[in-house]
């Protein structure tokens, strides 16, 4: 039996469509905000306030209407994204007014879901932006690419892109818990230091300081004298190409994200010239090194997450820590998307909106 709905305190909401797909880094012309009445509540819906949005680079590919794993998002309609709220409504008996709750609220104000597409969250156990970041999805897909796909042994050596994003950071500290030798790439001097002062990572490398892929394959080179057993893949670009030959024999590379080339388009050109065809170079090094490569949707393995949290949730504050790069604002959202894209971000990007 449900109980009344509660009238909520506002009437209207704002939201942020996608109404252009992207040609390269997307702009502000590229969506539209609007203002429209908050819709009655049917059997087991529930309304939330949103507080916190999380940006994350695979939005960017759900702009385009190219295949994918998932659709992408429809023109005219509200711009897709997790994020964290407090019910204000609800015509269902498992949540009551007040409860703090994640969901696929989107890029907007308030969201009408059900029931069954929430999970709810104490906020006494942890702050509630830890669900978007280290304990939600960006954590997971860390947890799930290394400890599945990487298969980690102390004494290997580990590189990871985008080291001090949500995602590489679960990457490394995990590793370092389990005895490997962890080196970070980054984009600059400050994001180093927090791999290695905040992380605890071995050793970073700022991909911003070199050139050439040929000089940034020396420095990881000389990061990981003994060559690397795994490379968690988020950047690809010149990174990818800098590790390829470092690869020891029987290495594995889990393939989370490209985001170097998500700007590019769906086939990834980076310009219209024509470059080198690199693939027969990069299937020949697959082979003779006998590497692992797999690329995985976390999508695919909710299934798993119960025990992602069993084993990483005990270690926050114990061995993981996190950092987060909040903005403050829905009007804010476009500008810290297209920081995030182009690495200007620190840590896990969010939005608070309330």
């Amino acid at each position: 039996m449900t109980h009344p709905t509660t009238q909520p305190p506002q009437t209207t909401q704002t939201e942020v469509r996608l109404i252009r797909r992207p040609t390269g880094m997307p702009q502000a012309d590229d969506f539209e905000f609007v203002t429209l009445a908050i819709p009655d509540l049917q059997a087991d819906q529930v309304l939330i306030e949103a507080t916190h949005l999380s940006l994350d680079p695979y939005m960017r590919g759900r702009m385009d209407d190219a295949k994918s794993y998932a659709a992408a998002v429809s023109l005219g309609t509200r711009m897709e994204g997790g994020g964290v709220g407090r019910v204000i409504a609800t015509t269902s008996d498992k949540f009551q007014v007040g409860d703090t709750v994640f969901g696929m609220l989107g890029w907007a104000t308030h969201a009408v879901l059900p029931a069954t597409t929430l999970r709810r969250l104490d906020p006494t156990r942890a702050p509630v932006t830890t669900a978007l970041g280290v304990l939600g999805m960006p954590g997971f897909t860390g947890w799930y690419g290394l400890t599945e796909l990487g298969r980690p042994k102390a004494g290997e050596t580990l590189v990871v892109g985008a080291a001090t994003g949500p995602v590489g950071s679960m990457v490394g500290q995990l590793a370092k818990l389990q005895g490997l030798r962890v080196i970070g790439i980054a984009g600059g001097p400050d994001k180093c230091a927090l791999a290695k002062d905040t992380f605890g990572f071995d050793d970073c490398i700022d991909h911003r300081a070199y050139n050439s892929v040929r000089d940034l394959r020396h420095a990881i080179a000389q990061a990981a004298p003994d060559g690397v057993d795994i490379y968690f893949e988020n950047i690809a670009g010149k990174t990818l190409d800098a590790i390829l030959p470092l690869m020891n024999t029987h290495g594995r590379i889990p393939v989370c994200g490209m985001v170097s080339w998500y700007n590019a388009g769906a086939l990834g050109a980076t310009s219209t010239t024509q470059g080198p065809d690199t693939l027969p170079r990069l299937w020949r090094t697959i082979l003779v090194s006998r590497l692992s490569v797999n690329g995985f949707i976390i999508s695919d393995h909710w299934d798993r997450y119960g025990a992602f949290l069993a084993d990483v949730a005990p270690k926050l504050g114990h061995g993981i820590t996190y950092h987060e790069d909040i903005t403050q604002g829905l009007d804010q959202i476009i500008p810290a998307f297209q920081r995030m894209l182009l690495g200007q971000n620190t840590g896990k990007t969010i939005v608070q909106v309330a």
